[in-house]
């Protein structure tokens, strides 16, 4: 080895921090920096080429376009409308019920398309018109309906659990979609409390009840949009599908949906659909290539070894190390975005975490559960931005309307990190874990 190992991380983790301080974008940061270590470490540079092909090449990645295709289409072909009215009427008629709508609606839409940026920009126009024209502050609304849609990464599908799968080599899929299912459930849950809190002290409007027999009929109507979420939970945890072929079926249920049962998606707009899910698979894809490059470095360098003993030499009570561990995550949330963040930290972590006992799904659910509260941060927040935009509000106000909310978010990161029966019980029921 002709050269030292201590200035080869330096100038692989420093360079690339500060490419990212200079708001390169993180696709061209990683490279820059590995190449930049290989020049040092003297490594054949075809060895970068190999390890970006090699990232990519899974079968398993084939789910994402399928999923984001998929979300796509339900924005676009009326699912949203359907779930807000099946949402106000189950929860619409007690004090704040547009608040518990937003969240509800957000949880059913988090069970089809397994993103947040996507919950807003189809979910978030009518819902917080509809806060906002019954009374609601309108940077409360636009607060709600980002925090609520976090949701989306933890409720199965979501394309970021399968990026973590493919960063750690092959966690099944299946047990990391059952996994997310009740810590989604709990963050929704919390945020349905702390929006009947503040409904009450602020004198939100009660909303208008609504007949059994009308929430019958909205129920059998939305059925048609609900039972894509059926599709992709029964299939993938029962063993019918794969996670990519419950991601093609469910593609082909929400086109059929959109354009035969609900009529609202034209065929005019497919090519538009198809190349907004092409843009977004330029980036992801962009970041897990560049991430496999990235990862090889950090893995000839020992610096998951070496990170594991430094955590361990501060203490080895796992109380203390996950908090340490979180800590470090949500600072870096607030600078990194979320699928890059996974790629680079989770084949570092795992050991950490594996070594006090942790399994490997539960850290995956802790680890995106932290970085989903990112995605509400500034200043690099992705769903900070495309709410503020999508309200047309200040972003320095709906932060202080979201300082409640990130408090009961980092509740839910807490009863994640430190109670395994919400991201271990339905795994176990279905066999995922021993």
């Amino acid at each position: 080895m002709g050269y030292d190992v201590n200035l080869a991380i330096i100038l692989l983790l420093g360079s690339f921090f500060i490419l990212i301080l200079l708001r390169l974008p993180v696709v061209f940061a990683m490279c820059a920096s590995t190449i930049l270590t290989m020049l040092y470490t003297q490594t054949n540079l075809m060895t970068m080429m190999q390890r970006m092909a090699s990232a990519i090449n899974s079968f398993s990645l084939l789910a994402i376009p399928f999923f984001l295709l998929a979300g796509e289409i339900m924005g676009a072909g009326g699912v949203s409308d359907q779930l807000v009215e099946v949402s106000n009427a189950l929860v619409g008629r007690f004090r704040g019920g547009l608040g518990h709508v937003n969240v509800l609606a957000s949880m059913l839409f988090g069970g089809m398309s397994g993103s947040s940026a996507a919950d807003i920009a189809s979910l978030g126009p009518i819902e917080m018109r509809l806060m906002n024209d019954s009374g609601y502050d309108p940077d409360y609304s636009c607060a709600l309906t980002i925090t609520s849609s976090c949701q989306g990464v933890l409720i199965p599908p979501s394309h970021n659990m399968i990026i973590y799968s493919m960063a750690v080599g092959g966690v099944s899929v299946g047990g990391l979609f059952m996994g997310g299912l009740l810590p989604g459930v709990l963050l929704g849950v919390l945020l349905m409390v702390t929006n009947a809190v503040i409904s009450y002290r602020r004198h939100y409007p009660v909303g208008e009840k609504v007949s059994f027999l009308k929430t019958l009929k909205i129920m059998l109507k939305s059925f048609p949009a609900i039972l894509t979420i059926l599709i992709i939970l029964c299939g993938v945890s029962f063993g019918f599908f794969t996670a990519t072929e419950s991601a093609a079926v469910a593609c082909l249920w929400a086109f059929f949906v959109s354009t035969v049962i609900y009529r609202k998606l034209k065929i005019k707009q497919v090519p538009q659909l198809l190349f907004n899910v092409l843009k977004s698979l330029a980036v992801v894809f962009g970041l897990i290539a560049s991430a496999g490059a990235f990862a090889y470095m950090v893995s000839k360098l020992n610096i998951p070894t070496m990170f594991a003993s430094a955590l361990i030499g501060i203490s080895d009570n796992r109380i203390v190390v996950l908090l340490l561990i979180n800590l470090m995550l949500l600072i870096l949330g607030c600078i990194m975005d979320m699928a890059p963040l996974i790629l680079i930290c989770s084949p570092i972590l795992l050991p950490v975490c594996l070594s006090i006992g942790m399994n490997s799904i539960s850290f995956g659910i802790m680890l995106i559960f932290n970085l989903a509260i990112g995605l509400c941060t500034p200043p690099v927040g992705n769903a900070l931005f495309i709410g503020c935009a999508v309200g047309k509000r200040r972003l320095e106000d709906v932060v202080k309307q979201m300082l409640p909310l990130y408090g009961v978010m980092l509740v839910g990161l807490m009863l994640v990190t430190y109670v395994p029966f919400f991201t271990t019980w339905i795994p176990h029921l279905l066999g995922y874990l021993n």
